[in-house]
């Protein structure tokens, strides 16, 4: 079954390059993102496990503890490393979690319906400090994902959590929000004293709140 954006994201221990993982244990409070390649020694995977590792600071700036998943053995993750260094310029600096049961793939629908039973497709999963799924993307195997826009979805996650707002199409981190229709006027000038622009009675528009 379908893991849906909502639900409990499942646990699972592992190994990984950074030892034993047991998922829920690993996020303990904090935001997490896990991501799945397709196998070892691909090339659009090496890219995309160099970015993130530039990546890094950005993610650990907002509490977001980042995770890899190959189907691969972990023997295998080594080699693999190393190419990545040398190629992209990054050292792995996140758990690379070897899959070679398929067993976490499998728990989150990652194996590629219409390809080999090896090949998971680019699946991505944010989740949150309460383990639920809060966002899941799925790119094919031959189409790099953009992590700036993972990190984009999370300042949204982060800033819709605390605040009692929506982020408009497109929105960047300090951009006007939107007030969501459930608060009340009455309700949005006390949250909002310096007022906002009101475009429809459902499209009230706010400077972004800070803290």
């Amino acid at each position: 079954m379908a893991i849906l954006i909502g639900d409990i994201a499942p646990d699972f221990t592992a190994d990984s390059t950074e030892g034993p993982i047991r998922f829920h244990d690993y996020i303990d409070g904090s935001w997490a993102v896990l991501f799945s390649h397709p196998k070892n020694f691909t090339p659009v995977c090496t890219t995309e496990l160099g970015y993130t590792a530039k990546l890094k600071p950005e993610f650990d700036k907002r509490g977001v503890k980042v995770l890899g998943l190959s189907v691969d053995k972990l023997e295998d993750h080594a080699g693999w490393s190393a190419d990545i260094a040398e190629t992209q310029g990054a050292t792995l600096n996140f758990p690379l979690i070897a899959d070679p049961d398929k067993k976490v793939a499998t728990l989150y629908d990652m194996i590629h319906p219409n390809a080999s039973d090896n090949l998971t497709v680019r699946s991505v999963f944010v989740i949150g400090p309460d383990k639920k799924v809060k966002l899941k993307i799925e790119y094919p195997a031959s189409t790099g994902r953009n992590f700036d826009e993972v990190l984009r979805v999370i300042d949204s996650l982060q800033l819709t959590a605390k605040h009692q707002v929506a982020t408009p199409v497109n929105w960047k981190s300090g951009e006007d929000v939107i007030i969501l229709p459930a608060v009340t006027n009455e309700a949005a000038r006390e949250k909002f004293p310096d007022g906002w622009k009101e475009l429809k009675p459902y499209l009230r528009v706010v400077p972004q709140p800070q803290g």
